[in-house]
């Protein structure tokens, strides 16, 4: 006998639809899976037969083949021993196939017949969702990020025995509902606040702008001023993720294996700091079957790079391609994957190798800061939009009582700039000065006559680069839209070229 149950796999962050067919016929007893499985697919069957024992059935003495289709896409992971389990039950004549029509299978299996939740349960019904399929069959700790997809029939089991008897009408399991509004609308982090950070009132404003229109930052200074502190406050002045983008960024880490339980949804603009040690494949992603680096767990947030110089060349050299694409593509013998990337660099910096350039304790040579600071290929840095230095602060500053700005005055700010950001690009596919074109930015970004005449003058006095010069207008595009100005006066061009500093140290 034949049966065919609809599961899926991910590839990237998407589900792909895959046939389960399972044929119970005579024959010498064998238990064959072919249609291109990996290791733990090939495993399953193990799992599979245990299982149906151990929740009462007997599989037959006979010929067993399950076919994955279609055969030409690689299937990875555990979440196709339910499915095939079901098979089986269905050739067995212990559930019937029609109980099982539109619906989508998957879940892992223990040997008791209980079932362990599985990475990738909302991309794979996001996607099977938007194909026409309406009911899920998912483990039953799987239920809440299964059930973000509105419109989906979600049916969280604990066990074959309780989906057996559900499939036979014997028991009655509900579609899992959640309130995607309330969850989403829920803030329980509490992020650290700008109001903590004492003087650098400079540093703050570009970081305002760096935040206002997504723009890349690094921050250079002595050791002690604050330049960690700042970075960790910046996700406190982001705007807030809209509901697409949170559903966006929840599947990346669904993928990863990353989310907890008690997030199915990611709420907030994620922060990401890796260690300088970290690999090229672990920052862009990689691996045999390849899964998301750090660069798109930042999707929609900060990457955030503390001693820049200290990371290792091949590392910083992978960040050219997504920071230009906002993506990256990951090739591999068993195929290729496309990963978002859409992230903020935000990174920091000492001076010289020792930290205290420009101070009587720095005894280091010309030589050894040019060998430092080459450590940054200039391909690289000529992507980097804002450089700021983060001074040393004061005696009187740090012993002030004086109330600083908190990250909720500054955010307003942020988020009016950003609103009319959208509305400026609602049609060109955008959301940020920062992911304008060339083209684009000839559109939106005209100066005014002075201010025309003093980039000019600019440009060619300081040799700077033509992705330097669009990035220059970009930022005074910010500036003005925090200014709510429609135009781009001399005052914003002035201080956008002030953030361009680094190039001429």
């Amino acid at each position: 006998m034949l049966s065919k149950i609809l599961s899926s796999t991910v590839i990237g962050i998407d589900g792909f639809t895959v046939n389960v067919e399972t044929d119970l016929s005579n024959g010498f007893p064998s238990f064959e899976i072919v249609g291109l499985p990996g290791s733990a697919v090939k495993e399953s069957k193990e799992r599979v037969r245990t299982a149906i024992k151990n929740s009462g059935y007997s599989i037959p003495a006979q010929k067993i083949t399950v076919n994955l289709a279609p055969a030409d896409i690689r299937k990875e992971g555990p979440a196709f021993d339910l499915p095939i389990a079901l098979g089986l039950l269905v050739c067995m004549d212990i559930i019937r196939q029609e109980s099982l029509e539109n619906t989508l299978v998957v879940g892992e299996l223990s040997l008791d017949g209980s079932l362990n939740p599985i990475s990738g349960i909302l991309p794979i019904v996001y996607s099977s969702y938007k194909n026409g399929i309406n009911k899920y069959i998912v483990p039953y700790d799987n239920r809440d990020e299964a059930a973000l997809v509105k419109g989906a029939e979600i049916y969280p089991v604990k066990d074959i025995k309780q989906l057996v008897d559900f499939l036979n009408g014997k028991i009655n399991i509900d579609a899992y509902k959640v309130d995607t509004d309330s969850i989403f609308s829920c803030d329980d982090e509490k992020l650290p606040d700008f109001s903590e950070v004492k003087g650098q009132a400079y540093v703050k404003r570009a970081m305002e702008i760096a935040a206002a229109g997504y723009h890349n930052i690094l921050l250079s200074g002595h050791p002690g001023t604050g330049k960690t502190m700042l970075a960790k406050r910046l996700p406190s002045i982001l705007p807030d993720l809209s509901f697409e983008e949170s559903i966006e960024i929840t599947k990346i880490y669904s993928v990863s294996g990353l989310l907890k339980n008690s997030d199915a949804l990611i709420k907030s603009r994620p922060f990401r700091s890796p260690h300088h040690t970290i690999s090229a494949a672990a920052l862009t992603g990689g691996s045999k079957n390849p899964r998301p680096g750090e660069i798109s767990l930042a999707h929609y947030g900060v990457l955030f790079l503390d001693e820049l110089p200290e990371f290792r060349r091949d590392v910083l050299e992978a960040l050219r391609q997504p920071m230009e694409d906002r993506k990256v593509t990951i090739s591999r013998v068993n195929g290729t994957v496309t990963y978002p990337a859409e992230f903020m660099l935000v990174a920091a910096m000492n001076p010289c190798p020792c930290g205290y350039l420009g101070d009587e304790r720095c005894h280091c040579s010309n030589g050894e800061i040019s060998r430092y600071r080459n450590r940054i290929s200039g391909p690289l840095m000529d992507r980097i939009d804002i450089f700021i230095e983060t001074p040393d602060v004061k005696y009187d500053e740090l012993n002030s009582n004086e109330v600083c700005e908190t990250s909720a005055d500054i955010k307003k700010r942020v988020a009016a700039a950003r609103d009319i950001q959208l509305r400026r690009y609602k049609k060109e596919g955008i959301f940020f000065n920062s992911q304008l074109s060339a083209a684009q930015t000839a559109k939106y970004c005209v100066l005014e006559k002075d201010a025309e005449e003093f980039v000019k003058t600019a440009f060619e006095n300081l040799k700077l680069s033509a992705r330097a010069y669009h990035k220059i207008l970009k930022l005074s595009r910010t500036i003005a839209d925090i200014d709510g100005s429609k135009k781009i006066t001399l005052a914003h061009a002035a201080e956008a070229l002030q953030y361009r500093g680094y190039e001429n140290t």
